[in-house]
């Protein structure tokens, strides 16, 4: 990335007010360090603790920190396209609320955005990833079923689809994100399905990444959306939703 670039920084947000002020902080101090040009976008989903009123003072501090409130419990995947379409940035990077990939794994980008990638993800299960907290032994399981389901379907040369640490180029992502329609953890996949289907450069990379033990994934319901999710990018794809 060159200096006068701008990166914006998208981070869904619901009822995260114990860690939201340090993840914060956290990431603008690397990107301060990095002499990175930034805006800090949150996406609040409708929290009801003092999510929202944590990051409005830290607004009143700096001023690349944006806030966006979703009326209602939308969704991650509604957030991180609501998010991804108000940025201004010339790279557009999303991350987790609880940096379960630490925010210093973007130096790993930005060597292939400078080899002209269009998109990097974050993965958890290439060669060169660091496990430094695992998940618990049912979240594993449901990982590799989901993975496998998906790589049948959809996407065989891509290992890692639900990391939470992408970042895209702003043309690729303005002409991509329009074309999203699942609300759900498998937004990620249908995201990647387009760029495919448009020939996008797409760079998977190893990165560090621990497990959040605060996560609220439960392991039927959400194993079957995400199963479901699947089946409807498929019927999308073969409905010409995500035609050019």
């Amino acid at each position: 990335m060159e200096k006068d670039q701008l990166l914006s920084v998208i981070i869904p947000a619901f009822n995260e007010e114990r860690r939201i002020g340090k993840t914060l902080d956290h990431i603008r101090d690397y990107l301060t360090e990095k002499n990175i040009n930034y805006e800090l976008i949150v996406v609040d989903d409708c929290s009801r603790d003092n999510t929202p009123q944590i990051v409005r003072q830290l607004m009143t501090e700096d001023e690349h920190v944006i806030i966006l409130r979703n009326g209602r419990n939308r969704g991650k995947g509604y957030s991180i396209k609501r998010g991804i379409l108000n940025a201004r940035g010339d790279y557009l990077l999303y991350t987790d609320a609880d940096l379960s990939t630490p925010v210093e794994e973007f130096d790993k980008f930005t060597e292939w955005l400078d080899k002209g990638y269009d998109i990097i993800i974050g993965s958890r299960v290439i060669k060169g990833a660091e496990i430094l907290i695992r998940q618990p032994a049912y979240r594993i399981l449901m990982g590799v079923v989901f993975r496998t389901f998906r790589r049948l379907l959809m996407l065989y040369h891509i290992f890692d689809t639900q990391c939470g640490f992408k970042c895209y180029r702003r043309e690729v992502a303005y002409e991509i994100f329009p074309r999203q329609r699942i609300k759900g953890f498998t937004f990620d996949v249908e995201i990647l399905f387009i760029a495919h289907k448009y020939n996008y450069r797409i760079k998977e990379v190893p990165i560090r990444w621990l497990d959040d033990t605060d996560s609220r994934v439960h392991p039927i319901k959400d194993s079957i959306k995400m199963l479901a999710g699947l089946l409807m990018i498929k019927w999308n794809s073969l409905r010409r939703f995500y035609e050019r």
